[in-house]
């Protein structure tokens, strides 16, 4: 149904039906295609992948997070199916730099060399016919370590006398980073709140593990790299620098993914291990990561820490913030993204969707010896919007008003879109107050205050907690090239072609892990040329059959990717129009394209009569018609380059149990502005999923180490992540306020889901616990952490002995 706003609003706990048939464009609620094939087990992943002659390949991986190698004793009868960093000649470290000022850069070998920096990181590499042969060779290879002080807390690493993770830098900081605009200003506001806030490092956890098949044809002189990630195009730009080939003997397939979340973005040393192997041995080599190689060395995300002070007027009107936030680069930094692009995000992203006259930001990157970190869902805004918006709760207990009334007295309004705020990032469109007052609205605030007062019959305490957040996605080029890193987006391309027979296909670099891509840019190629849905292919996922692009990251693929698709389609129809006009013996200005026909006057013509035309009859065609034929490649970019800003506003309610600790969510609320959807049943999903990992954050998922750099949490028993029966069905609200910049008005939406749930979570238990004059700081709230918490506040209001 729609509100009286105009903005489409639905109790997401009921099922609704597809749209018909013949709403198949923008907007339309279109079954996802590719279901089709992957419920049916008819998906092709790459552990799915069986080449002529493979073999297995298992890692010997360092059991220590900091040591000095020795030797390496391989047995005799091994020498020649075991490789360590001496084999590897000519072979280049991974190297991620920014061109950010004082960034620190660091080498990460392909195989170790004369020294370990995590636990996991590769030692040597060994190959058999078997996984199971393969891991046997491995458990023969012994290592002589010596064995050094780790590097375990990022707080302690930043100071002096700490062990170096890199000894040639003289201290631990890849990257500080440092923003001010006249703080001296809110120095003097009646309210100030001041609190260390941390969030726990996690381990991503996609349905599909990391996997790796390399294989090379001396006829075509090229290596075929089979990998699951998110953005081949970079993957052989990298690959490329660490094998010194020329990319068009590099060729990176992307099949079925079962979800990156960027954990499937970067470079990794097995891909840079498995193509020299396969090109040194001449037969297809594979690795399959299993879970426990991911939970112990897999990228990690996350780990934040935030010395931080909000600064208000009575009335709750931010005066100003001040922080220093502190993120857990780990080892190295990895390609293409760099240690530094989560804690550099920090300082421009921690105002959030407020106003305020007065800001001081100052981040580190450190290194540490565990595993690098890198953007999960929601980069960086996690830990910001659970920083500020734990805050913001804070400072309302201080005015003595409601949450809601301090947000709502900061947001930036409606008409003062298009917006800059204090760190210069350019607010497109939308509508934040009224996101909030919807959610709270919907929560019901004042009967949970009612239920608060009353009390509940079996003792647990309820909470009701907010929070809101906005989100920069489809980042420009200016953007992205002010970082200085190797992924920097220009125009997005996409080619459309119709074929003999009058189907569509769409050949796109961006690649689709679970977004429905698939379905989403067919119905874009829908809304433009008018062809079935059904009737359009999309070719993803590899790089010697689609246009250049740095990929699926930062929410950006139906805003760019989609946008490409619409200009080629766009083109595509304009020459069908020209041999459509000819064909019906009209003026080209007299006919349109509607609904996959050209319509004259008097007649019609359709696309797939154009088509046929085109391939088979070529004599039928005026001789002037456009040689270009009936396939165009064309680029995007939005009108602005500054990126979209999603937002959206989260509710909940929570009941906790002062006996035990634990937290259940009873309630849900989201009150989302994605812009213009494109197709709001697969949006639905995206938000479902990034729920359920953000409650993997509020509530379960940490992967905690020992003084030693040790990972502890290394089995699915020990690292808990959230199941059916801890996810709720939310009360889901889409606002859709159109983008001025972009093709269609769309917006970034696939983080989003992701960003605010330890936030509202964190304010409900607070606002739970908040009688027994307890505070939640730190992610994620456990049951022991909650215990903790009670017990303490009760030891301080023991009467001294």
């Amino acid at each position: 149904m729609k509100d009286a706003g105009g903005s489409s609003m639905r109790n997401e706990r009921d099922l609704s039906s597809a749209a018909p048939a013949s709403k198949q464009g923008v907007g339309a609620r279109v079954p996802r295609k590719e279901d089709d094939r992957l419920m049916r087990g008819r998906g092709q992943f790459v552990g799915d992948i069986r080449l002529a002659g493979l073999q297995d390949v298992a890692f010997v991986r360092s059991p220590l997070a900091h040591a000095r190698i020795r030797a390496i004793h391989i047995p005799e009868r091994y020498r020649d199916v075991v490789f360590t960093s001496a084999d590897l000649v000519g072979i280049k470290p991974i190297r991620a730099i920014t061109g950010l000022a004082g960034f620190k850069p660091s080498d990460q070998p392909i195989l170790a060399t004369d020294k370990i920096r995590q636990v996991g990181e590769l030692v040597a590499m060994c190959v058999a016919p078997t996984r199971a042969e393969a891991e046997d060779i491995a458990a023969s290879v012994t290592l002589d370590l010596e064995e050094l002080p780790a590097v375990y807390d990022m707080l302690k690493a930043r100071e002096p006398g700490s062990p170096l993770v890199h000894e040639h830098w003289g201290d631990n900081v890849f990257l500080e980073s440092f923003f001010e605009l006249d703080i001296s200003s809110a120095l003097d506001a009646p309210i100030k709140v001041t609190r260390e806030i941390s969030t726990a490092r996690q381990c991503m956890s996609p349905l599909e593990g990391r996997g790796v098949i390399a294989t090379f044809d001396h006829r075509l002189d090229q290596l075929t790299l089979y990998t699951g990630s998110q953005m081949p195009h970079i993957v052989r730009n990298g690959l490329s620098d660490c094998l010194e080939m020329d990319q068009g003997q590099i060729r990176i397939v992307s099949p079925d993914v079962g979800g990156g979340f960027g954990h499937k973005g970067i470079l990794l040393p097995e891909e840079v291990c498995l193509s020299w192997l396969t090109m040194k041995r001449g037969f297809p080599v594979r690795w399959i990561e299993d879970r426990r190689e991911h939970l112990v060395a897999a990228a990690n995300c996350r780990e934040h820490h935030y010395k931080i002070t909000v600064y208000a007027d009575h009335d709750g009107t931010l005066r100003g913030i001040d922080c220093e936030a502190t993120v857990d680069s780990g080892a190295y930094s990895s390609y293409p993204f760099s240690a530094c692009l989560e804690a550099a995000q920090v300082v421009s992203i921690l105002p959030g969707p407020y106003q305020m006259p007065a800001y001081r930001c100052r981040t580190y990157s450190v290194a540490t010896n565990k595993c690098p970190i890198l953007p999960y869902r929601g980069v960086a805004r996690t830990g910001v919007c659970f920083a500020l918006e734990l805050m913001l709760d804070l400072v309302a207990a201080e005015a003595g008003l409601e949450p809601g009334v301090v947000r709502l007295r900061n947001l930036v309004r409606p008409e003062q879109m298009p917006f800059d705020n204090i760190t210069k990032k350019h607010f497109d469109s939308g509508d934040y107050p009224e996101a909030l007052r919807r959610a709270v609205a919907q929560i019901d605030i004042d009967g949970i205050r009612a239920r608060q007062r009353k009390g509940e019959k079996d003792g647990r305490l309820i909470g009701v907690g907010l929070s809101i957040y906005c989100e920069q996605a489809a980042h420009g080029t200016s953007v992205y090239s002010g970082w200085g890193i190797p992924m920097v987006p220009g125009h997005e391309q996409a080619t459309a072609r119709l074929t003999p027979d009058g189907g569509l296909e769409l050949k796109v670099g961006v690649h689709s892990h679970g977004q429905g891509l698939e379905t989403t840019l067919s119905q874009v190629a829908f809304e433009m040329l008018g062809v079935d849905v059904a009737k359009v292919r999309v070719v993803h996922g590899d790089t010697a059959m689609t246009p250049y692009s740095t990929g699926t990251w930062g929410s950006r693929c139906m805003v760019m990717a989609g946008g490409a698709v619409a200009t080629a389609c766009h083109e595509l129809g304009e020459r069908a129009k020209k041999i459509g006009a000819k064909l019906l013996q009209v003026d080209e200005a007299s006919v349109v394209l509607v609904d996959g026909e050209i319509r004259g006057p008097n007649g019609s013509v359709t696309l797939k009569e154009i088509a046929h035309t085109w391939y088979r009859r070529p004599q039928d065609l005026p001789g002037d018609v456009d040689p270009g034929g009936l396939e165009a490649t064309s680029g995007y970019k939005p009108q602005r380059d500054s990126g979209t800003f999603s937002y959206a506003a989260h509710a909940v309610t929570v009941a906790v149990d002062p006996d035990l600790g634990d937290v259940e969510i009873l309630d849900y609320v989201i009150v989302e502005d994605g812009g213009v959807l494109v197709n709001p049943m697969i949006v639905d999903g995206q938000i479902y999923g990034g729920l359920a990992q953000g409650i993997g954050t509020a509530l379960y998922e940490e992967m905690p180490f020992d003084r030693a750099g040790q990972p502890l949490n290394t089995t699915l028993a020990d690292y808990l992540l959230p199941g059916p029966t801890e996810v709720p069905a939310p009360w889901l609200d889409h606002m859709e306020t159109p983008s001025p910049y972009t093709k269609f008005g769309v917006k970034g939406i696939g983080e989003g889901g992701a960003i605010a749930p330890p936030a509202a979570i964190g304010n409900a238990v607070n606002d739970a616990l908040r009688s027994l004059g307890v505070e939640m700081l730190q992610s994620p709230i456990t049951p022991r952490r909650v215990l903790q918490g009670i017990l303490a506040a009760r030891d301080a209001e023991r009467p001294a002995a």
